[in-house]
This record gives structure tokens, C-alpha cells and sequence, in this order.
């Protein structure tokens, strides 16, 4: 008799088990949201991209309280096209097309899934003090002296200096100006040192940057299309994203956010006062809060 019942139990654990691993035969059922979605996410941040960072801080916040766990893990660019490939990373935001990250679409393109643009206007620029007296790159030889013969730049290595070293100078006629490279952080510096004390100031950027929401500055324009065409900023997700995440791939693909709303929540992550170190959620809250009718928007489809 204690052995039929000990038979039992074993057959009882037995379908039990066969249960759970008909639920998921890679480890433990994945809890679901009322919505039908996955309940877990990992987001790929590329370290060093603000725009990136600031629009996964900001979906995580919006989806946290959609229910969804999201785990933000930073990575560089190639590992982090790679994880999503192979999906140990659910999605990364910051996806630079046609030309920025075409490398990477082209070697993973198969294994991703294309959520959309969420910015159309990214580029390589160069930028002057927002009352400088000219408006266009192909003046700008003829008034070199207004700017102290200096053009400013970032990192030596940058890809925004090799175009500005290899296009945009022999284009416009700029041999003679100093092209003075240092540091992102330098050449932030020297905008807002500028722009404060009201002089002429001309310097390589790209765009999106917060510093175009913290400092009086424009873009000149560049009738030879020296720097390069704009680019859109896309959403990559998994190959499965569509199938796990149905609700949260509606609202991606929807999702797009303007230049004014992007730069201003940059500007507060790693310029304002508000900003403190890594700890993004405080400051992302607080843009929540000034921006309702943007966060509604968001989860609205």
C-alpha cells in the first residue's frame, strides 16, 4: 500500500514538472502582463550616446509603471547589436541609419527587428554663437577673423573630426583656420565661455546635443553637404520582440519624440543642476511631471 502511494506522488511530481517545462522549456514560465506581454525587459544602452540614455531612461520609467520590470544595461555598440541579435538584450534605442551603424545592421539585419524612427534630424554639424554674423559654411573663410581664425573641436579621434578634416575644410576653403582638437568636455567649455561673454564662437557638433538647449547657438549651413546627410535614430529590437512584447512594440513603433522634449530632457540628465552622477531617475521623474501630455502620448496607441 505505501509504495502504490508513493507510486502516486511520483506520477503527481511527475506531470507537474512536465507541466512547467511544457510552459517554458528553457527554465521557469515567463510571468505575463495583464496586456499579454512579457513582464520582463532588457533595454541596451550604448555607453557614451546621451540621446540613447536619455530616451531608455526615460521608456524604462514609462513602462516600470506599465508593470514591466526593465533592466538598462550598457554596453558598446558592437556588443550591444550583437546581444540584441541574439536576444540576451530585448531592444536597444539607439540605432544610427542609414550610414552611422549601417556596419552593424548589415551584419546583424536578420536577427532584428526594425521598430522605426523615433528622431529624423541627425547629423554632424558645425555651429556658431546664435548672433554671429554669418548663416552659412561658404562665408565663413571670408570672415575667419570674427571667430579668432579657430574652428573648435572635439576628440582627435572622433568620427566629427575626420569629416571636418577630410570634408568640410578643403570644401570651404578652410586650411588656414586652426582646427583646435581636445575634448567634448573642452569644447563645451569654450561654447559656454563664449556665448556668455557675447563673443563670435564656431565649433564641430552633432545634433541631437543638449548643448543646443543650453547655450545660444545655430547651425551654419552647408550648402556642399560637407558634413553628411541627416540620419534617423531607430528602435532595434529582437527577432522575437513582436511576438513577446506585442503591446510594447505597438507603442515603439508609434513613439517619436520631438527635437524641443529630447534636448530639454538631455539638457537636464547631464547638464542641469537637477543632474546627479548616474542616478537618471529623480531628474527623468521630474521631466515626467513637467511634460504630462509627452508621457501620455507615449503608451497611448
Amino acid at each position: 500500500m505505501k509504495k502504490t502511494l508513493r507510486l502516486g506522488a511520483l506520477a503527481a511530481l511527475g506531470t507537474a514538472a512536465l507541466a512547467l517545462t511544457a510552459c517554458s522549456p528553457a527554465g521557469p514560465p515567463t510571468a505575463e502582463l495583464d496586456n499579454g506581454d512579457q513582464g520582463e525587459m532588457t533595454i541596451a544602452v550604448f555607453a557614451g550616446w546621451p540621446e540613447g540614455i536619455a530616451v531608455s531612461q526615460l521608456w524604462r520609467a514609462v513602462l516600470e509603471d506599465e508593470g514591466y520590470d526593465v533592466t538598462l544595461t550598457d554596453v558598446d555598440v558592437a556588443p550591444g547589436y550583437a546581444g540584441v541579435a541574439s536576444g540576451d538584450y530585448d531592444m536597444v534605442m539607439d540605432s544610427w541609419l542609414p550610414n552611422t551603424h549601417a556596419d552593424y545592421v548589415d551584419r546583424f539585419g536578420d536577427d532584428l527587428t526594425d521598430l522605426g524612427a523615433w528622431y529624423t534630424d541627425a547629423r554632424n554639424t558645425i555651429v556658431v554663437n546664435d548672433d554671429a554674423p554669418i548663416t552659412s559654411l561658404d562665408e565663413l573663410a571670408d570672415n575667419a577673423d570674427l571667430f579668432g581664425n579657430t574652428i573648435v573641436g572635439l576628440e582627435p579621434g572622433a568620427g566629427l573630426t575626420q569629416i571636418t578634416e577630410e570634408q568640410a575644410i578643403p570644401t570651404y576653403g578652410l586650411e588656414s583656420m586652426d582646427f583646435v582638437t581636445s575634448s567634448t568636455a573642452a569644447l563645451l567649455t569654450e561654447l559656454k565661455a563664449a556665448t556668455d561673454s557675447g563673443e563670435n564662437v564656431v565649433a564641430t557638433l552633432a545634433r541631437p546635443h543638449w548643448a543646443y538647449d543650453a547655450f545660444p547657438i545655430r547651425d551654419l549651413e552647408d550648402p556642399e553637404g560637407a558634413m553628411g546627410p541627416a540620419e534617423e535614430i531607430h528602435t532595434m529590437a529582437s527577432s522575437t520582440f513582436d511576438d513577446d512584447f506585442a503591446t510594447a512594440s505597438g507603442w515603439m513603433r508609434d513613439f517619436e519624440m520631438s527635437e524641443d522634449d529630447l534636448l530639454s530632457l538631455c539638457n537636464l540628465l547631464f547638464n542641469g543642476d537637477a543632474a546627479a552622477g548616474d542616478d537618471y531617475e529623480p531628474v527623468v521623474r521630474g521631466w515626467m511631471d513637467e511634460h504630462p501630455d509627452v508621457v501620455e502620448a507615449l503608451t497611448a496607441s
